[in-house]
């Protein structure tokens, strides 16, 4: 990512509601520029806009829809929607643009928006560097004529054209049915989408996390804090949990007995079930730097060879894209599988691994572990000013723990994209050495901020 960008991130534009960048004025900007970079054509350009459960949602709703009716766009909007929704609807409705108000899985506190092509996938560096250079801009003299100011509509059966669509991606002839499944939607975008989804297809569905109030998505619920979920699965006996997190584009799971299943074994097992059937449209899984290395050595026992990116989903799907791969995804749940998708989408992903459960025929305590993670840990170092990555004695200390490694484990160092944090990353097959790894390059770099 450039240093000279102001506004766009790893994923978008996200920050604090009614703080820059995520004020109005800077949503208003957006739209007007979004709109006139996406006018290609004589005809009547339309974006769609959908958001997700936060209470800033109205403010930045409002201030994009009046920058896209400024510069000629139409406007379709829809409402708390999953992001992958909007990206499936934004091709559905040949639209020129969608739009996706949503954090994530950050607290209600923040807010951000995601823009997508006509095509369903997330705007390039390049289209993104286009739009901020006209944010910054005087775009008075470019904006629509008096007749020619957009329109905004209300697309009232999207949560339904999106449900279908869900339905659409499991086995024909599949069903549900006798199977209790505990769904934690964070009080996020899919609370009604994902529950009747799995309804439909004929599950006994227990509801977490869908009852929204502005404030509390994400809080102690969702696949950020799915403790909720594992407790529930094991006290209504359910067969699976299933926890999305704020705009359902990521998903954990749970097992019966209340034990959590990460993105890696969800990667592992569609990616056997997929290559035995023949389904895999090359030897190629796409996943990033934070993967676990166990997950490495599966794959490869299956002939299939990981590729790691950048973290950040967008950049699993630009390499699926270069590879031809239809499988990819992060630890941390986002699974993208792009026969049916552009983006990361939870309900799908559920839905796929549900398949192979229902085909199997045993307990997903023993069909969802597929490997033994290498031992591994996180930890995140707050830090201000300048990144403590590029100075001398982080780089040398770094240089040393990798050296001390070697073939046997690694280390991943990188800045988060929403928030003044380093993550580090160890793995390895012995755990003390994990952790010695882990306390000695956190000490490294806490040096810098606080020396003896």
């Amino acid at each position: 990512m450039s240093t000279t960008r102001q506004f766009f991130g790893t994923d978008g534009i996200r920050g604090t509601a009614n703080t820059h960048p995520m004020t109005v004025e800077v949503a208003q900007k957006l739209g007007q520029a979004a709109g006139l970079h996406f006018m290609r054509g004589h005809h009547r350009h339309r974006v769609l806009v959908g958001k997700d459960t936060r209470l800033s949602g109205y403010m930045i709703e409002c201030a994009l829809v009046a920058g896209f009716l400024s510069a000629g766009m139409d406007v379709t909007l829809v409402g708390p929607m999953p992001t992958p929704a909007i990206a499936m609807l934004t091709r559905s409705l040949r639209a020129d643009l969608g739009v996706m108000i949503s954090a994530s899985h950050n607290p209600f506190s923040d807010n951000g928006i995601k823009l997508f092509g006509p095509d369903g996938f997330k705007l390039s560096d390049q289209e993104e560097a286009a739009i901020e250079a006209m944010m910054m801009a005087d775009l008075s003299g470019r904006l629509a004529a008096p007749a020619e100011i957009g329109r905004a509509t209300r697309l009232n059966d999207a949560a339904g054209r999106y449900v279908e669509h869900a339905k659409a991606s499991f086995p024909r002839g599949c069903r549900l049915d006798g199977l209790k499944i505990v769904i934690d939607c964070a009080n996020g975008a899919a609370y009604r989408v994902a529950p009747t989804a799995l309804w439909e297809l004929g599950a006994d569905v227990i509801r977490l996390g869908c009852e929204p109030d502005g404030v509390n998505i994400n809080e102690n619920c969702g696949s950020t804090h799915p403790e909720a979920l594992c407790r529930a699965v094991v006290a209504h006996g359910a067969h699976l949990g299933i926890a999305l997190d704020g705009d359902a584009d990521r998903m954990l799971l749970a097992d019966e007995r209340g034990n959590l299943i990460d993105g890696d074994q969800i990667i592992g097992l569609i990616a056997r079930s997929w290559a035995a059937s023949g389904r895999l449209a090359t030897t190629s899984i796409v996943t990033t730097v934070m993967s676990n290395m166990g997950l490495e050595r599966f794959l490869a026992s299956l002939d299939l060879k990981l590729e790691r990116t950048s973290v950040g989903d967008r950049y699993v799907v630009e390499r699926m894209r270069e590879n031809g791969a239809n499988l990819g995804g992060e630890q941390s749940g986002h699974l993208v599988l792009s026969d049916f998708a552009t983006t990361g989408d939870g309900l799908l992903a559920a839905l796929q691994v549900l398949a192979v459960l229902i085909e199997d025929g045993r307990p997903a305590s023993e069909v969802c572990r597929v490997f033994s993670p290498f031992p591994q840990m996180l930890r995140n170092i707050r830090f201000s000013g300048p990144s403590p990555l590029q100075l001398p004695q982080v780089k040398a200390a770094r240089a040393q723990i990798e050296a001390r490694l070697g073939k046997s484990g690694r280390l991943v160092l990188r800045e988060s994209g929403t928030e003044p944090l380093v993550r580090v990353m160890v793995e390895a097959e012995d755990p003390d050495t994990v952790e010695n790894a882990v306390d000695d390059m956190c000490a490294a770099i806490r040096a810098v901020y606080e020396p003896a």
